[in-house]
């Protein structure tokens, strides 16, 4: 008898669920930008499967401890920085116990609860009479590094795992943006995206706290993803900007190397670009050339009309703006967070040579300036005046200072002090 009540009463609520679902009218869920402008750049024939749409975790959510590697802290905002920041992860002599200034004040907490279509108000603004030229810096070894810094307030300033000079470079230019990026040579295509983002997150995220003077983090070094995994590395790329933002971190996105990517690639990383957007994220990417900063200039790209102002290696953003993102109204912020004179790029006129330094004598050749360094920093001034006509460029970093190992003919410390009398305002 109890059963056949329970039954009874079964059958009745199905039929009900099922007369309301019926009635209701069908929800139309309207196309993202995203989607709009992957179908305008690439055609529906080569985009490679997508998998499964990613649902991010609510706010306050507490992510698996065994995903964190056993690291428990919960989602939200971090504290606000107290006037003396934790040690950095490695101080630079001679200053192990420098203080920052009291005036210093960290960019807005980032938050999780983004709404689609609602971009991030960034708290920076870019004069675009000032020199938008500045470095890249592997080690603070040099006094010309912080003389440049303090005579050239630069826009920005990019580190690579030595984040001491962070703190330092806001108590000397305290509007200058840090950039960071921790070298990691784990970057595989494998997986679930969102999984390995919070993943790269969480392993680094010591580091990221440690250094709190540091704006934004950028993530993989150079990828060139192509049309098949461009997709993934969109996703890793949003679930990492979010990950970011629920430690209360700034994101850097994309990173590409020179040449890369081609136009219907980054048509696919555009859901990259709504997040990043929408959480206060920046893009980054690198532009080099050789055996002189113009060579692929004015060259066109695949499926594209020439243009004079554009180029395939320097300046190849352009494309992506004009053609991808101003369109569609996503003008992010950019970074070009490595740029200056490259020899491993392929299929180029000149001598056989990798960093600025090899390049010299023929740069002179060239009518770039009567000797090797001033050809160089003719060079640089001639990119600078480009990328100051984009409103959206926050500025480049010259590579590098601080050099290590095989990277010494690319050194530019010596030639700072000549960088500093062209930047400064």
């Amino acid at each position: 008898m109890q059963a056949a009540t329970i039954g009874l009463r079964l059958t009745v609520l199905v039929f009900i669920l099922w007369s309301l679902s019926a009635c209701a009218a069908p929800i139309t869920i309207p196309p993202t930008r995203a989607a709009a402008m992957m179908l305008a750049v690439v055609p529906p024939t080569v985009i490679p499967t997508v998998p499964a749409t990613f649902t991010p975790p609510p706010p306050g959510a507490t992510i698996d401890a065994q995903l964190n590697h056993n690291q428990t802290w919960q989602v939200g905002p971090s504290s606000t920085p107290s006037i003396t920041p934790p040690i950095p992860s490695h101080t630079p002599t001679p200053s192990p116990t420098y203080t920052p200034s009291p005036t210093y004040t960290p960019s807005p907490t980032r938050t999780s609860a983004a709404v689609s279509g609602i971009w991030y108000n960034y708290p920076f603004s870019i004069d675009p009479r000032k020199s938008k030229l500045s470095i890249h810096v592997i080690k603070p070894n040099s006094p010309h590094i912080e003389e440049f810094i303090r005579q050239t307030q630069p826009n920005v300033i990019k580190l690579v795992d030595d984040f001491g000079l962070a703190a330092i470079t806001k108590e000397l230019s305290p509007r200058t943006i840090v950039i960071g990026r921790a070298d990691n040579i784990n970057q595989q295509y494998g997986g679930n995206p969102e999984e390995e983002a919070r993943k790269y997150v969480q392993q680094n995220l010591a580091k990221y706290r440690l250094n709190p003077a540091v704006d934004y983090w950028e993530g993989w070094n150079e990828p060139d993803p192509g049309l098949e995994h461009m997709s993934w590395y969109a996703r890793f790329e949003q679930e990492r900007v979010r990950e970011m933002a629920r430690q209360g971190l700034g994101a850097a996105i994309g990173g590409f190397a020179t040449g890369v990517p081609e136009m219907n690639e980054f048509a696919l990383f555009v859901p990259a670009i709504e997040t990043a957007m929408q959480y206060g994220a920046i893009l980054t990417l690198h532009e080099y050339s050789a055996p002189v900063i113009t060579y692929g200039y004015g060259s066109e790209m695949p499926g594209y009309p020439r243009y004079a102002d554009r180029g395939t290696l320097t300046l190849r953003y352009r494309w992506y703006y004009r053609e991808i993102l101003e369109p569609a109204g996503l003008v992010i912020p950019l970074a070009i967070t490595e740029a200056g004179i490259d020899g491993i790029i392929g299929n180029r006129p000149g001598p056989p040579g990798y960093g600025w330094a090899d390049f010299q004598a023929y740069a002179v050749e060239q009518g770039w300036g009567r000797n090797g360094i001033e050809a160089f920093v003719n060079q640089m001034a001639w990119y600078d005046a480009e990328v100051r006509k984009d409103p959206y460029v926050l500025g480049f970093t010259i590579f590098t200072a601080g050099s290590i190992g095989h990277w010494r003919n690319y050194e530019i410390s010596d030639v700072l002090p000549r960088l500093t009398d062209y930047a400064r305002p």
